[in-house]
């Protein structure tokens, strides 16, 4: 690797002839695996061997962020002009000893009564049956409480309704919407169920959990009217990398309503060329669903793919642009639309990758699908979850307002 990055043989010697070389180049060779260019593999060399001249990694099995930090703040004081900081030494001298295995990783904290969590977590998938995703959001909200109780001291053999109280309001202080402090008190209210049955609490409690009173239409699923949406698809008609990545995201948010959990999770085999139809696994049903692959989709990914798309082993679609590379987090996604909305004034309650799903339901709506089509389409389990958009179809609603009933009173 030395002799492939570095052009004179006084340069190659020196790097070879350095403490741990070989160390240095496994993780070279690592990093140009991960599809690392040129340039930062030079930078990383360089970096390397000014690390290694100052942290013995023979020193011990592991090495600890204290002994990195305490090199680098050596190495920081021999500067007189600093070519790269301290920040990057102990993020590299990092990133080498965790592939060496030499890192040591501290203890993760264990969070307050996390026994009863998991307990709650394990009795709502084995028992109840519910999704991965819904337990996932319910143990956040619980986990966050759990966390909360004790902050203050508590024992949760001596938990109240006071406290749960506390905590909400604690919430809503803190900047959260009524919608999200009334997801708390539901999640809330089915842990302190479960609770009461493993006899970890007093029965009243649950029932006690009150959340704030949300309003008739404050619900509703609002999304930009289809002709924004299409203008905010029309944005991406350029050839920048960005462009031609996000032409291909944004299409498969709008037209099918997928996910930003199941955008970021697409592999390159749920494409099916041949049959020309992708697969998503949805996460509620635990089953992949099919669509029929439209040009206007069809041509978007295979242009990210064959123009854009890093070259590597990882098998997601959607990929971070710089190594090492990664799947695009939903994170990622939510910043995706949202910038692209707000630079094109588009104004929206929600500015997330879920108005476009919204958006696509309110399509359907206007074009006069069933709710069952509709709810087949966005992989609604049952018409129950549909039902809402039927509240946003006003022309309809107007339809059977007006309907003769005949003479019939």
């Amino acid at each position: 690797m030395f002799e492939t990055l570095f052009q004179y043989p006084a340069v190659v010697a020196r790097h070879r002839s350095g403490p741990f070389a070989e160390a240095r180049e496994r993780f070279l060779n690592h990093c140009a695996s991960q599809g690392f260019a040129r340039a930062t593999l030079l930078v990383y060399a360089r970096k390397l061997l000014v690390i290694a001249k100052r942290i013995d990694i023979t020193i011990s099995e592991v090495i600890g962020l204290s002994t990195i930090e305490a090199a680098a703040n050596r190495w920081a004081r021999e500067q007189h002009s600093l070519q790269w900081s301290r920040a990057l030494f102990v993020q590299t001298a990092t990133d080498w000893l965790r592939f060496l295995g030499r890192l040591e990783v501290p203890k993760p904290k264990i969070a307050p009564f996390a026994d009863r969590l998991a307990d709650f977590a394990a009795y709502q998938l084995n028992e109840r049956g519910l999704s991965p995703a819904t337990i996932g959001n319910q143990s956040w909200h619980v986990k966050k409480f759990l966390g909360w109780l004790g902050e203050q001291n508590r024992c949760f053999d001596n938990v109240s309704l006071e406290d749960v109280d506390a905590f909400l309001a604690a919430n809503g202080k803190q900047g959260w919407g009524r919608v999200s402090v009334a997801t708390s008190a539901k999640a809330l209210r089915a842990f302190f169920r479960h609770a009461a049955v493993r006899g970890w609490c007093v029965a009243s409690i649950a029932p006690g959990i009150d959340g704030p009173r949300l309003f008739q239409h404050e619900g509703l699923p609002v999304g930009p009217p289809w002709p924004e949406v299409q203008r905010l698809i029309a944005s991406t008609g350029g050839d920048s990398p960005r462009d031609i990545r996000d032409r291909a995201i944004l299409i498969l948010l709008a037209t099918y309503g997928f996910r930003s959990g199941e955008v970021a999770g697409l592999r390159l085999e749920n494409v099916n060329w041949e049959k020309e139809v992708v697969s998503i696994v949805r996460p509620k049903q635990r089953q992949a669903q099919q669509y029929p692959l439209v040009s206007e989709a069809g041509e978007a990914i295979l242009r990210y793919l064959q123009q854009v798309r890093p070259r590597c082993a990882r098998r997601e679609v959607f990929l971070t642009f710089k190594a090492p590379f990664r799947r695009l987090s939903q994170g990622a996604l939510y910043h995706l639309v949202s910038t692209r909305l707000g630079a094109l004034g588009i104004q929206v309650p929600r500015r997330g990758p879920h108005s476009l799903r919204h958006a696509c339901a309110g399509r359907l709506v206007a074009e006069r699908f069933s709710l069952k089509e509709i709810g087949d389409h966005l992989g609604h389990r049952s018409a129950y979850a549909t039902r809402i958009y039927a509240k946003v179809d006003l022309v309809g609603l107007r339809e059977v307002a007006n309907f003769d009933l005949g003479g019939l009173r």
